[in-house]
């Protein structure tokens, strides 16, 4: 999960690049990065830490250009590093900059395909370096050695053979250095990517970004999504060419960016986020009333911030008292992403504070969006009945998360899952809660097919196992499983921290 912009318009981008990234930086708290170019020369500036903290007036200035790309990286497991930050740019042909937002499933495959038969050299372990080395690998053999400028068939040529080499979940955003900004997706449409435009004076604007939201504040109209399996690409000129190149797509988006990962107030290939909530919280509160019929539940009470449109239409159904029992801090990051347990469990502490007089003598409901390791609803039960809660129930708007996703999404590895090979009663027991409700996986999917009817699959890997692109198999799992869980993560971040130690001892000196 990552979050990507692209605009190509009549006018400077470097700010509306940043106001962009903003609009998705719950997508990637890890890095962000900004490339821009004037038609002839680039300019980047890219840095592990939030937007806000990455980009400076002094960075902004040297951002020159009427076109750009960037990104807001998510952590995932093995990239870690300042160079991982993207953009990554290569200079053949013409100077192109990638950022991209998925996971490609058969990387090591492709990075060895590089290799020794495209005799390209990689710098580092991100799968967006291999994804930019095809696309340019793909584009030289399109254009030929004699071409001086790209042309859109040669464009959409080299994406269909990216199409052909590479698996799993791609939202991709290039610029091409004279060329324009190519915006292309996976043939399953996994990952979501959305284009829009703006009348800026007597030319129109065009960008491209993971969620609708970060085109509604910059007051862009959206136009559409990208298909799965579709390239399009904006030439320096404002005209937009289009093509799908791929063979065999189908949608089939993930439905956890439902659940969780997008803004609310955003709309992913015509589905709005905040409705799917309110019918997952319908779902859920008519099968509470359909199967614990004498309960005693006195309250509903969200986990903010994802579960509260759930947890208010649970209250509804149920015809009971809503109120807000936590406070957040806005500072603290999303606890399930952060490496290693004693970390997630101190930054549930310091991210929620309980209102007492809402839990003392009451029977609350508590509703989260999902649960994932565990460790956090398990420590947020544990401050409901500090804070004087007699009974504590649990609610999840999702499904049991029982299996790893291999499409973007760093979930733990598969035995660090609570729900992991446990029934109900034993999560409900292991998180310390009196009663345990899930969502039914039929359930959450129809709440977002009822939005848009059109969606006849979704990737729902992580709950039921079944992988959409089809080439996920036992092995992978298990290579993804020692590469995700806690102990490979401490081990990155001690190397990592000693790589740091090493780069301030070399400026020193």
């Amino acid at each position: 999960m990552c979050g990507i912009v692209g605009i190509v318009g009549g006018e400077q981008v470097n700010q509306a690049l940043y106001d962009g990234l903003t609009g998705v930086q719950h997508r990637g708290q890890d890095a962000a990065g900004i490339m821009t170019s004037d038609g002839n020369r680039v300019f980047l500036r890219k840095d592990r830490g939030l937007v806000r903290d990455v980009f400076h007036t002094r960075h902004m200035v040297q951002l020159q250009g009427d076109m750009g790309i960037g990104h807001a990286r998510y952590p995932t497991a093995g990239c870690d590093s300042r160079a991982e930050a993207q953009p990554f740019y290569v200079n053949s042909p013409f100077g192109i900059a990638l950022g991209h937002n998925g996971n490609l499933t058969n990387a090591d495959t492709l990075r060895d395909e590089l290799f020794r038969q495209d005799l390209r050299q990689l710098n580092t372990s991100s799968d967006s370096e291999i994804l930019l080395n095809i696309l340019a690998h793909e584009l030289r053999e399109a254009i030929g050695e004699s071409s001086l400028r790209v042309a859109p068939d040669d464009i959409f040529e080299a994406v269909g053979g990216v199409f052909r080499r590479c698996r799993g979940a791609y939202a991709v955003l290039a610029m091409i250095v004279g060329g324009g900004v190519l915006a292309f997706r996976d043939p399953c449409g996994i990952r979501p990517l959305i284009y829009g435009t703006k009348q800026n004076g007597d030319k129109l604007s065009h960008m491209f970004a993971s969620e609708s939201a970060a085109l509604d504040v910059l007051g862009y109209q959206i136009q559409r999504d990208v298909a799965p399996g579709e390239a399009i690409f904006v030439d320096i000129e404002g005209v937009v060419h289009s093509k799908i190149c791929a063979e065999y797509p189908k949608y089939a988006p993930c439905i956890f960016e439902y659940v969780y990962l997008a803004r609310p107030d955003s709309v992913l290939d015509n589905v709005p986020v905040y409705q799917t909530r309110i019918e997952m919280g319908k779902a859920l509160g008519e099968k509470l009333a359909e199967t614990w019929i004498d309960h005693d539940i006195d309250v509903v009470i969200p986990v903010p911030d994802t579960s509260r449109t759930a947890a208010l239409e649970m209250a509804r159904v149920l015809d009971l008292p809503f109120r807000e029992g936590f406070i957040k801090n806005r500072y603290i990051g999303r606890t399930f992403i952060m490496p290693g347990q004693a970390q997630r469990k101190k930054s549930v502490r310091q991210k929620l504070n309980a209102i007492g007089t809402e839990f003392k003598d009451k029977n609350v409901l508590l509703v989260d969006d999902s649960i994932v390791r565990g460790t956090t609803s398990e420590k947020i039960i544990e401050l409901a009945r500090e804070a004087g809660a007699k009974k504590v129930y649990f609610a999840s708007a999702a499904p049991a998360v029982r299996y790893q996703n291999v499409y973007g999404i760093d979930m733990p590895s598969s035995r660090e899952l609570v729900a992991h090979g446990r029934a109900t009663e034993e999560v409900c027991e292991q998180i310390g809660a009196d009663r345990l409700i899930y969502q039914e996986l039929d359930d959450l999917v129809a709440s977002v097919r009822k939005c848009n009817p059109n969606i006849l699959e979704f990737d729902t890997s992580c709950f039921d196992g079944n992988y959409v692109t089809g080439d996920i198999t036992p092995e992978y799992l298990l290579s993804v499983d020692n590469l995700r869980n806690d102990e490979s993560k401490k081990m990155d971040q001690n190397e990592l921290d000693l790589s740091e130690v090493t780069d301030v001892n070399e400026k020193t000196h």
